[in-house]
């Protein structure tokens, strides 16, 4: 495949994408190390840190996939590699998997108030969006 020039939007669309996943992967990790000071600070009521504690394996194994496979993502985009497209398309995996828990579990009112309604739309449509933009951009012969 040849090599194509890399379009402006592409610098752009990287370093946008690589912020949002880097505040994911903070906001992971905060709660993961269950920094009282970050989650205090974020507005989370002592039901929604109850909630999170008792979250399965498997959830927390989604949560972790959706946040480093999006980041992991965005790193490899920038570096142009043609990996960025299985990093997100693990990262939807695991978006999958926490919002299939989601979905069942019985999220406190209190921490439900904190989330917007359109807020997994949000999540989802940007997940889906660099997956798409990652593919056409290898499609194009950008990634390597």
């Amino acid at each position: 495949m040849e090599k194509a020039k890399t379009p402006w939007h592409f610098w752009v669309v990287g370093l946008l994408t690589l912020a949002w996943n880097a505040f994911g992967a903070n906001d992971y990790t905060q709660t993961q190390l269950r920094n009282m000071e970050y989650l205090e600070g974020m507005g989370y009521p002592p039901e929604g840190i109850a909630y999170l504690d008792q979250f399965p394996a498997w959830a927390e194994a989604g949560w972790a996939l959706g946040v480093w496979g999006a980041l992991l993502g965005s790193l490899l985009l920038l570096f142009r590699s043609r990996f960025a497209l299985w990093a997100y398309a693990v990262s939807i995996l695991g978006i999958a998997m926490t919002t299939a828990y989601e979905a069942g579990a019985d999220m406190p009112a209190e921490l439900a108030e904190m989330q917007p309604a359109w807020f997994p739309i949000l999540l989802w449509g940007l997940a889906l969006f660099q997956l798409w933009y990652a593919w056409s951009m290898r499609r194009k012969g950008v990634l390597r």
